[in-house]
């Protein structure tokens, strides 16, 4: 029985009641059993490779290999991670929970976490999506629609006096927050979660930014919905990103003009409609509630959640596919 397996991390048994307690319930880390195994299998390796490759980089007294040993192993970091990005525990209380000291789960947090950042969007079994330019291909491909819609995540403010202090205000929400760019298909599926930007970077200059204007007007036909916050990208992209009708009349508009406008409007709302369920999900993870870290870490957080929250909606939907 597969759920009731043991998780090997080369020569290390996973059979403790912490490990047993955090991989075989799916509240605690939001991931199947079967999800963890793979990420172990997957991202176990990454993690060595790039460990050994510090340890040659620098001059050294002792051969590689030499002096004291991990008390963490692979698969206890990687729990710890996951465990901090669902419930937002800190440092502190995975340490005591892991026996270790508190600058071990903070080191072993800052090397997991940029790993399951580069994973990128799961679509299928085997197939992700880690670029902008590969999600506008995959739209074409399939002949899907992709939504767009900007969010923004509460964050710390820069210390006074601090360059930049006020480019984390948002002028939409009035708090200090960073702002992601999210692409769903007409599924509300995570294709893309983009690096993070200050909280006062308006949606559509965030687009700009990441290419994805240059990206529909010279890639595949595809269609892009998206809100009002992106108005003018139509003009810019031959018409392949739709955002709200515009208004024509801003007073004593005529009735039949008006029921036309909110007809069209609440037509365009309810397709798009599913990008704020895929918003909704990540959200759900704690560390993007509310970032109470270091702002440069925010982009992997992201990242990370949506990578795993993609890699989980796949395997279950696979799962109900074959029942």
């Amino acid at each position: 029985m597969r759920r009731r397996a043991l998780i090997v991390d080369h020569g290390c048994v996973v059979g403790n009641a912490t490990r047993a307690a955090i991989i075989s319930n799916r509240k605690i880390t939001g991931l199947s059993i079967d999800v963890i195994t793979e990420l172990v299998a997957e991202v176990g390796p990454l993690w060595h490779e790039r460990h050994q490759a510090r340890l040659v980089s620098r001059p050294r007294k002792r051969a590689v290999g030499a002096g004291a040993k991990h008390r963490l192993v692979f698969v206890d970091r990687l729990l710890a991670t996951l465990v901090h990005l669902r419930h937002g525990t800190t440092h502190d209380v995975l340490a005591c929970w892991f026996g270790v000291e508190r600058s071990t789960i903070t080191r072993a947090i800052g090397e997991v976490r940029p790993l399951l950042a580069e994973r990128g969007c799961t679509i299928s079994p085997g197939v992700r999506l880690r670029t902008l330019a590969a999600v506008v291909d995959y739209l074409g491909a399939s002949g899907k629609t992709g939504i767009v819609d900007g969010t923004e995540i509460r964050a710390r403010r820069p210390a006074v006096g601090r360059k930049g202090r006020d480019a984390f205000i948002s002028g939409k929400s009035k708090q200090n927050a960073v702002k992601a760019m999210v692409v769903t298909d007409e599924d509300g599926r995570v294709l893309f979660c983009s690096p993070t930007r200050p909280g006062s970077c308006a949606d559509i200059t965030h687009a700009r930014q990441l290419g994805l204007v240059k990206l529909l007007a010279d890639g595949p036909a595809v269609e892009i919905l998206s809100d009002a916050g992106y108005q003018g990208l139509g003009a810019q992209t031959g018409g392949r990103a739709v955002t709200p009708p515009h208004r024509k009349f801003k007073k004593n508009a005529p009735d039949w003009y008006e029921e036309m406008y909110e007809r069209q409007r609440k037509a365009h709302s309810s397709r798009r409609i599913r990008v704020e369920h895929g918003i909704a999900h990540p959200k759900n993870w704690r560390a993007l509630a509310r970032h109470h870290g270091h702002r440069e870490h925010m982009s992997d957080t992201v990242q990370a959640i949506a990578s795993l929250l993609s890699h989980q909606q796949t395997t279950d939907l696979a799962s109900t596919q074959q029942t």
